[in-house]
C-alpha cells in the first residue's frame, strides 16, 4: 500500500524537488549579477523532469558551486565537474546583451525566470494538497 502512495505522489515529489533546486540555481544567478566573468546557468526543466522520471531518481543531490581558481575552497562540484540537477547537466544561459566585465546574468530575465519558478513552485503545492484532500475524503466514512 504505500508503494502505491508512493507511486501516486513521485511526480510531484521531483517536480517539487526539481523547481526548488532551479530557484537555488535562479537565486545564485541574481546573487552573483555583479560578478565579473560569471556565467548566468540553468536547466531545462522538462528535459530535467523527465530524466530524472526515466531514471527513478527521488533524491535530488544538491546544487554545488564550481571552483573558478585553484585558490577557491573545493568542493563536491570539483569531483562532478560542471554540475548537474536530477541527473541533467546545468545549462548556460545566452545573453541578450553582451557585458564588460563578461558577466552573462540579465537580472530583468532572471528575476522573470525567479518569479515564473515560484508560483509553478505553489501550483506544485496546491495540487498536492488537492491530492491529499481527495485520499483523505475517500478514506473517511461519509
Amino acid at each position: 500500500m504505500v508503494s502505491k502512495l508512493d507511486d501516486y505522489f513521485r511526480f510531484n515529489e521531483l517536480a517539487l524537488n526539481l523547481r526548488a533546486q532551479r530557484q537555488q540555481l535562479i537565486a545564485s544567478n541574481i546573487a552573483n549579477a555583479d560578478t565579473p566573468n560569471y556565467k548566468a546557468r540553468d536547466i531545462n526543466f522538462a528535459d530535467t523532469l523527465k530524466n530524472a522520471m526515466d531514471n527513478k531518481t527521488t533524491a535530488m543531490p544538491p546544487v554545488t558551486m564550481a571552483r573558478t581558481s585553484a585558490a577557491h575552497v573545493a568542493g563536491a562540484a570539483a569531483a562532478t565537474g560542471e554540475g548537474s540537477i536530477g541527473g541533467s547537466p546545468l545549462l548556460y544561459r545566452n545573453p541578450a546583451q553582451g557585458s564588460v566585465d563578461g558577466n552573462t546574468v540579465d537580472l530583468d530575465v532572471e528575476r522573470n525566470e525567479f518569479v515564473d519558478n515560484g508560483i509553478r513552485y505553489e501550483a506544485g503545492v496546491t495540487s498536492v494538497n488537492g491530492q491529499i484532500k481527495a485520499m483523505i475524503n475517500a478514506i473517511q466514512p461519509g
